[in-house]
C-alpha cells in the first residue's frame, strides 16, 4: 500500500511538473513574442522600459494583461508616442482578445499571420501610418468584434473574408487610400458608410449578384 502511495505521489507530482514546464514554455513562448515586438519599436518615452526579456512571465510587465493562466490576453499600447512595424511573431499570442496600438506612429504593413489570433476581440490599429493592403488572413478572426483601422495608409480592396465574420459589429476603414466596392453582406449590412469615407478610390456599395467588382484596383 505504502509502495503505492508513493506511486501516485511522484506521478502526481509529475504532472505537475510537466503543467509547470508547459506553462513556463508557453510564457516563454510569449515573452519571445513581445520581445521581437519591443525591438521593432521606438520608444522615445521608455514606457516599455519594464519589457525585460530575462523575465520568464511577460504578465509583469506594464500595459500587458494576462489570465489566470498567466496568458497574455490584452496589449495596451496606444497613444504612447511608438513608432516602428508590427512583427510577425505577434501570430504567436493565441489567447490574445485586444490589440490596442491606436494613435502611434507605426509603420509597415498589417501582417498577415494576425489571422491566428483566434480569440482576438479587438484590432485597433487607427490614426497611425500603417501601409499596405488589409490581409485577407484576418478574415480567420472568428471572435472579432472590432476592427479599427482609419486613419491610416492602407491600399487595395476590402478583403471579402472579413464578411464572413459574424460577430463582427464596428468596421472603420475611412481616411486611407482603399480602392473597389464596399461589401454588403454579413456583418457589412449594418455598418454605417461614414465608416468607409475618405478613400477617394473606394466606390459605393457593391450590387449584389454584380458579377465583377473591384475594377479600379
Amino acid at each position: 500500500m505504502a509502495a503505492a502511495g508513493a506511486g501516485a505521489r511522484a506521478k502526481a507530482a509529475g504532472a505537475l511538473a510537466l503543467a509547470l514546464v508547459l506553462a513556463l514554455a508557453g510564457a516563454n513562448s510569449e515573452g519571445d513574442a513581445l520581445s521581437a515586438l519591443r525591438r521593432s519599436l521606438r520608444d522615445p518615452g521608455g514606457v516599455l522600459q519594464s519589457w525585460d526579456p530575462t523575465l520568464v512571465n511577460p504578465c509583469t510587465w506594464f500595459h500587458v494583461t494576462c489570465d489566470r493562466d498567466n496568458r497574455v490576453t490584452r496589449l495596451d499600447l496606444g497613444n504612447l508616442n511608438l513608432s516602428g512595424h508590427l512583427v510577425p511573431e505577434l501570430g504567436k499570442l493565441e489567447h490574445l482578445q485586444y490589440l490596442e496600438l491606436y494613435k502611434n506612429n507605426i509603420q509597415g504593413t498589417i501582417p498577415s499571420e494576425l489571422g491566428n489570433l483566434k480569440n482576438l476581440i479587438s484590432l485597433d490599429l487607427y490614426k497611425n501610418n500603417v501601409s499596405g493592403t488589409i490581409p485577407p488572413a484576418l478574415g480567420k478572426l472568428k471572435s472579432l468584434v472590432f476592427l479599427r483601422l482609419n486613419g491610416n495608409r492602407l491600399t487595395g480592396p476590402i478583403p471579402r473574408e472579413l464578411a464572413g465574420i459574424s460577430s463582427l459589429k464596428v468596421v472603420d476603414v475611412s481616411s486611407n487610400d482603399l480602392c473597389g466596392t464596399i461589401p454588403t453582406s454579413g456583418p457589412f449590412e449594418h455598418i454605417p458608410l461614414s465608416n468607409f469615407e475618405k478613400n477617394p478610390r473606394l466606390e459605393g456599395p457593391e450590387l449584389q449578384g454584380l458579377a465583377t467588382y473591384d475594377t479600379n484596383c
